[in-house]
């Protein structure tokens, strides 16, 4: 082994001298010294380890753990409990990086308990590695701070969950490729199968099994003595020994007794004769662990991964190209969110029965708005995390078509429209960047096999705000301007958050098979969607809402050319920031959130399109729209004409049918022209007049009331040309007066048919009036956004870990304190007196001002110990000084169950 200089390892930030401060002043110790108590005695126990820990240290633990804190310790033998369970050590093992990963899969498969020393080397090997030596300090002390690993560098110590998660055996092997040791293989051998052995490896037979189990350890340990056995061996043995020596260290061997005496001369049985390979069955050999760490040159893992993989950047573009190609993209998916609600604000599809939107309806979206089925879902998925849309609950089933819930717009949905559209794509992106919903499950199917539906139940996934503020801040990280290639971010990814099994493509899928890998392709396509990248890389909007940074000297100079300033609070020249620090994290919270969103409004709104006030008619009936249009002028001119195509520029096209629409809205042929050359750079074509009046002449010309339904016009001829037409036959009308017609059919069917016939009627009241037809909005009642359903507990913030620590604290100053025997009290148990006794001891207590014991029932019959100092007693309560919650308070004497008395009183 290679000496280990722990000084020039170990050097901690808090005390760059090396010395080891005080545990309680809230600082750390060299990670050799800090787990001894101050009398310099190693911790027996884990407790005791979390015990001599300073504040600082308790809160890095409940940060890293957040699982530990539900609920709050009673003190520190419990959190050392707590944090020894089997869920919450799988937890902690899931979310270490690889390398951590491998130390802990290291320290599993060592002799316990283990030095630094012997760790390096079997993180290193022989041969050494620098870049693991530079490492694993930080490794172990991420173990350490988690409390994963306890005990000072003499005396490393694997919590005992972690190593039967992580120790070899046959029904769980180890990452490591390592099978049992030598003793471990040999349990159960016959004693004269040993000798037999020890005799064939040229050593010495021994007296007993254990004896020769420690020969045989000894020489598969020793370099040189294996080596020399080594260099008699077979070739064909050798080549035996290379197949399993990388793991999995399991082989399988004819039975005994099925080859004659030949079998004797066999590479596995001159293995099997020196004990190179011993039996795990009657068919199988393994490779004990100390011959494979001898042929592995003292590596536990083949490739150790010490340093995370780099991004690789794919392509490289100017930093304004990526910020107006996502602020195009950005405005984009402001007209898609809006385009998708207008076309649901009068009832929208039905919600299933199940919940979700059914597969027509989605497919039904997703030619509307010209997109595939997936893009369809993470528009929908996106207006819901944000509340603009909603299930009505059954309110709109009188005024929507069809029967039951349907989906609708919230009223938020109003409110954000009459934002600036800086402002409603932050909404956007926040909502996004912390929602849980995954838009990419849609149409997988769960555990159960069931398809998942668009808007259904079943889509959170608690790691995806995750994994988003990860990738974006991998983006971040990269030049101003770059692209990465999405393998290595993947890969990055794997390093940071190992999965189980290898993150490979399922067959017939271009999709990684684990989840976050997939949640990571997903965001990397959902943001260019949303325009917080442009081109793949990441645009100077996405950097300020993730982390605010400066903005470099050619954003800004970009950005001045179209005439807008510095973002407020940033310099015009500044170094490329290293990353951004996840939204939504421990260290930012809703206000926080706010703040950066309203900055990178700012940055975004130089670069979006102007809304226009004008169009460009042309001769064949339609206009053009050379960019995006006020809001009003938008609204008329879509109820004026049919959206023919968009792009760059919409196209509207004026047909009988929609001027038919804006006269039923209320508009005459004279609002109509005068709209027209209001809002047209170019003069209203001819064609277009002739078709507003032609339809406005013919408008209301018919009257249909409800009778069941009639129809009047002072033409007769008209209606007898009506009676005539054969199409009308199915309205079964009839003539009750000459300028009046009867039919069977409802005035909503009589209008359409008589539409359909190529009449222009109109609609009428009671009184006579002609009936005005406008949209009608149809909104859900007020609806909250979806609640993101979080992977495990939230991370706690300093308030709560400073209470927590101080109240754990406390707990343990109860627990330890030590107390006079008492007559009435087994080891361990709460003290037990009789009311007398109890009354008696307070009052002396409180006379004296001395700490007392006491056993506790509150009024839900939870039993806990306390440490009070009582100073006042009356009334049938006892008001006294809380050790154990650091706070005075007032007891009630009937419900404590007896008292001792301190040997000490608490410090």
């Amino acid at each position: 082994m290679r000496p280990h200089d722990e000084a020039s390892a170990h050097t901690p930030a808090d005390a760059p001298d090396g010395t080891a401060p005080d545990a309680r002043d809230g600082s750390e110790a060299p990670p050799g010294t800090r787990t001894a108590d101050r009398t310099g005695t190693p911790p027996r126990t884990l407790a005791e380890a979390l015990r001599n820990r300073g504040d600082r240290g308790l809160a890095a633990l409940l940060r890293a753990r957040p699982d530990l804190l539900s609920p709050v310790p009673n003190d520190l033998t419990q959190l050392a409990t707590r944090a020894g369970t089997r869920a919450s050590v799988v937890r902690a093992l899931e979310r270490l990086d690889r390398f951590a990963q491998q130390t802990a899969q290291a320290l599993a498969v060592a002799v316990e308990p283990t030095s630094y020393g012997t760790l390096l080397a079997l993180m290193s090997g022989d041969d050494g590695d620098p870049a693991v030596e530079a490492a694993l300090p930080r490794a172990l002390e991420v173990l350490r701070e988690r409390a994963l690993v306890w005990g000072d560098d003499d005396r490393l110590r694997l919590v005992r969950t972690a190593r039967e998660l992580l120790a070899p055996s046959p029904q769980h092997p180890s990452p490591t490729g390592l099978g049992p040791t030598a003793a471990e293989a040999t349990a159960g051998m016959s004693p004269g199968r040993l000798q037999e052995i020890l005799a064939a490896a040229g050593l010495p037979t021994t007296h007993d099994p254990v004896s020769a189990v420690a020969s045989l350890t000894s020489l598969f340990t020793d370099r040189e003595r294996m080596a020399a056995l080594l260099d008699t061996a077979p070739a064909e043995a050798l080549a035996v020994l290379d197949r399993l020596v990388w793991g999995p260290p399991y082989g399988t061997v004819a039975p005994p007794g099925d080859s004659s005496g030949a079998a004797e001369s066999t590479p596995v049985q001159w293995l099997r004769d020196r004990g190179l390979l011993l039996p795990s069955s009657l068919r199988t050999v393994v490779l004990p662990r100390e011959v494979a760490l001898h042929l592995r040159g003292g590596r536990a893992h083949r490739e150790p991964e010490p340093v995370a993989p780099g991004i690789e950047v794919a392509a490289e573009h100017r930093p304004q190209i990526v910020d107006s190609t996502a602020a195009g993209q950005a405005y984009t998916a402001l007209a898609t969110v809006e385009e998708l609600l207008k076309g649901w604000q009068t009832g929208g599809p039905a919600v299933l029965r199940a919940g979700g939107l059914s597969v027509r309806d989605l497919k039904r979206t997703a030619a509307a708005l010209d997109v595939s089925e997936q893009i369809a879902a993470f528009w929908l998925e996106l207006a819901y995390a944000a509340g603009l849309l909603a299930s009505d609950g059954g309110e709109g089933t009188s005024r929507a078509t069809g029967e039951g819930e349907r989906f609708a717009p919230t009223p938020a949905y109003d409110e954000w429209l009459d934002l600036p559209a800086a402002s409603r794509w932050t909404a956007l992106a926040t909502a996004w960047l912390t929602a849980t919903r995954t838009s990419g499950l849609v149409g997988g199917q769960d555990a159960k096999g069931r398809t998942l539906a668009a808007l259904g139940p079943d889509l959170d996934r608690g790691a995806a705000p995750e994994v988003r503020h990860r990738v974006l801040a991998l983006l971040a990280d990269l030049p101003w301007g770059a692209a990465p290639d999405p393998e290595s971010v993947l890969a990055r990814l794997r390093w940071e958050h190992p999965v189980r099994t290898p993150a490979q493509p399922a067959p017939g899928t271009p999709e990684p098979s684990d989840l976050r890998s997939r949640i990571a392709v997903w965001t990397l396509t959902e943001a260019e969607l949303l325009g917080l990248t442009g081109r793949g890389a990441l645009s100077t909007a996405a950097r300020t809402l993730l982390a605010a940074p400066a903005l470099p000297a050619t954003a800004d100079r970009n950005r001045g050319e179209r005439g807008a300033g510095v973002v407020p609070g940033t310099a015009e020249t500044a170094p490329e920031p290293a990353g951004g620090v996840p939204v939504g994290s421990a260290t930012h919270g809703p206000a926080d959130l706010a703040a950066r969103a309203a900055l990178a409004a700012g940055v975004i709104a130089p670069l979006l399109p102007e809304p226009l006030d004008h169009v460009l008619l042309q001769a064949d009936l339609t206009a053009v729209a050379p960019g995006p249009l006020e809001r009003p002028l938008a609204e008329a001119l879509g109820v004026l004409a049919d959206v023919e195509s968009k792009g760059g520029a919409t196209v509207y096209r004026f047909t009988p049918a929609s001027v038919r629409r804006a006269l039923d809205a209320g508009q005459a042929a004279a609002d109509l022209h005068a709209f027209l050359a209001r809002h047209s750079r170019t003069p209203v074509p001819q064609p277009l007049s002739y078709l507003i009046d032609d339809v406005a002449r013919k408008h209301g010309h018919l009257r249909i009331g409800a009778a069941s339904a009639y129809v009047r016009c002072d033409d007769d001829a008209l209606l007898d040309e009506i009676l005539a037409d054969r199409r009308s036959h199915g309205l079964r009308m009839r003539r009750l007066a000459p300028t009046v017609l009867a039919a069977q059919a409802d005035p909503a069917t009589l209008l359409e048919g008589l539409r359909g016939m190529g009449f222009a009627p109109a609609a009428e009241s009671a009184e006579g009036d002609v009936l005005i037809t406008r949209a009608d909005a149809h909104r859900t009642p007020h609806r909250t956004p979806p609640v993101p359903v979080p992977d495990g507990p939230p991370v706690p913030n300093d308030t709560l870990l400073g209470a927590a620590v101080k109240a754990i604290r406390a707990g343990d100053l109860a627990a330890t304190a030590v107390r006079k025997p008492a007559p009435h009290t087994g080891a361990g148990e709460l003290p037990r007196t009789t009311p007398a006794e109890t009354l008696a001891t307070v009052q002396a207590a409180a006379l004296t001002g001395s700490a007392i014991w006491i056993g506790y029932v509150n009024a839900d019959g939870a039993a806990s110990q306390r440490v009070i100092a009582p100073v006042r007693v009356e009334g049938g309560f006892v008001t006294a000084y809380d050790h154990t919650a650091d706070e005075v308070r007032t007891y009630p004497l009937h419900r404590i169950t007896g008292v001792a008395e301190l040997a000490d009183e608490p410090a």
